[in-house]
């Protein structure tokens, strides 16, 4: 088992099919990604339907690869009594050798280009359609006639590779778009697969022996964190396992400086030292100790600012503080807003630094919002401050200078709710003092924290529902349990 999965760009993958080509005979990858599409078609026929025999399948066909290996599959259902019709968006354009392998094994073929309603009664009856429209070299919506026609499907969808309509490199969607419930990639995941998760579906991975580089865009396999992730050994004690100080909260958000405070307590066994307006923690937290300024807080191995913490003068000065030692540093929240307007006080800090910005701070921090290219907006920002950067959202980004750019995607959006952030910087804040890498704790702060919030939604459930930020911070021990018995299964 690998620690992470890397997804390629539609250039690193062509790169790879070019030499690939070199490699076997023409026409064999095709044929290797054909057959584990409808490997995993036939799967989820028998899944849906009792059966695969018998059943009917249709094919949306564009003038790629993807229209050919979708060409290539119906020929191979055909041949395990799958009924097939493709749709052939550009009959001229079509894959010539999988258009002729279908119809020898007597699948029917539609002309794409008649009326919409034509071309969804030809696909009336059939149990799934495959989406083999564009391919990794497409770019932009669906055009007009294509989007009319998948947005008359009424059954599942099976994207080949990626859903028609999604930027394979981005996962942004400015129009007309395939929302799969399955996908089949081949050789390599591309970042789709994790940027536009929700677009995909369940994905399959086809190997088809493409030789990669080392991915840029990597996400951390949950087996990894929780091998990773700190706990006493024999000769621990409470210094030791990481001391992590928490600025955070206010007379105003008092409660910004509980969550904090308190998801640091709960992610290591260590010790958290609390400076702010300190009754509502203590009331909640007694085993932290409270101070009311940083020069009298004691030993610390890592800082948290930010969370509720104000952006008066006075809050500029601790910040400014906290920024001026060498101790790893994560700023959230007010502090973000503090660093808006002056950047100097954390540029050229030689400690490890980490801002963890919502999409409002990122723009408030660089003038712009990240817009479809979240991964290279974060790569830019890391890069120009040299620091890590983690931008929040159900796929979240983390980018340290020299490091490969991680991505956390959080399977939903419980997470999205008043206070979570607060919960997630005392998560990573406790993993920077426990002496982790920032690249590796940012994105191991993200897993943990995805995780408790989909246990909080179920809470032993069989049905989700909307959580608030205080049951996110109690589920936080069992997320670090789970993560860590598939790290010791592995």
């Amino acid at each position: 088992m690998t620690d992470r999965r890397g997804y390629f760009t539609a250039d690193q993958v062509r790169a790879a099919e070019a030499e690939l080509f070199t490699r076997v005979p023409a026409g064999m990858p095709m044929r290797r990604a054909a057959h584990g599409l409808a490997t995993v078609v036939a799967g989820e026929l028998r899944a849906r339907t009792g059966g695969v025999a018998g059943r009917a399948v249709g094919l949306l066909v564009g003038s790629g690869d993807n229209g050919g290996d979708a060409l290539w599959a119906g020929a191979f259902l055909r041949r395990r009594g799958v009924a097939v019709v493709a749709v052939l968006l550009n009959p001229e354009r079509a894959h010539r050798e999988g258009l002729a392998a279908l119809r020898a094994a007597g699948g029917r073929v539609v002309d794409g280009r008649e009326s919409v309603d034509g071309v969804l009664a030809r696909l009336d009856g059939v149990d799934l359609v495959l989406d083999g429209i564009v391919g990794i070299s497409g770019r932009g919506p669906l055009r007009p006639g294509a989007a009319d026609i998948v947005a008359g499907v009424d059954v599942p969808v099976v994207a080949v590779d990626l859903p028609s309509g999604v930027d394979p490199d981005t996962g942004a969607v400015d129009g007309p778009a395939v929302r799969a419930e399955v996908t089949v990639t081949f050789g390599a995941y591309k970042p789709v697969h994790v940027l536009a998760a929700p677009r995909c579906g369940r994905i399959v991975l086809v190997p088809i022996g493409l030789q990669l580089p080392e991915p840029d865009l990597v996400q951390w396999e949950p087996a990894a964190i929780g091998a990773g992730w700190p706990v006493p050994g024999a000769a621990d004690d409470k210094y030791s396992q990481g001391v992590v100080g928490v600025c955070a909260g206010s007379a105003k958000y008092p409660g910004a400086g509980v969550l904090c405070a308190g998801a640091a307590v709960a992610a290591t066994s260590g010790l958290v030292r609390y400076v702010g307006d300190d009754a509502e923690v203590l009331a909640r937290f007694p085993e932290v100790i409270a101070g009311k300024k940083i020069s009298e807080t004691g030993r610390v191995q890592a800082w948290v600012f930010g969370p509720g913490a104000g952006t008066d003068g006075e809050a500029r000065d601790r910040l400014a503080e906290v920024l001026a030692s060498d101790l790893p540093v994560l700023v959230d929240a007010d502090g973000l807003t503090i660093l808006a307007d002056e950047p100097q006080l954390v540029r050229g800090r030689t400690a490890p630094t980490v801002l963890t910005p919502h999409a409002g701070e990122f723009a408030r921090l660089t003038g712009a919002a990240p817009g479809d290219d979240r991964v290279g907006a974060v790569r830019r920002l890391a890069d120009d401050w040299q620091v890590t950067v983690l931008l929040k959202g159900r796929a979240t980004i983390i980018a340290t200078p020299g490091a490969p750019t991680a991505v956390n995607e959080a399977g939903g959006s419980w997470a999205a709710t008043a206070g979570a952030g607060d919960v997630l910087s005392g998560i990573l804040g406790a993993l920077l003092a426990a002496g982790r890498a920032p690249e590796w704790a940012a994105a191991a702060a993200a897993r943990v924290h995805a995780l408790a919030a989909n246990l909080a939604a179920y809470d032993d459930q069989p049905a989700a529902a909307p959580i608030s930020a205080s049951p996110l911070l109690e589920h936080i021990r069992a997320a670090v349990r789970v993560v860590r018995e598939m790290g010791e299964r592995r």
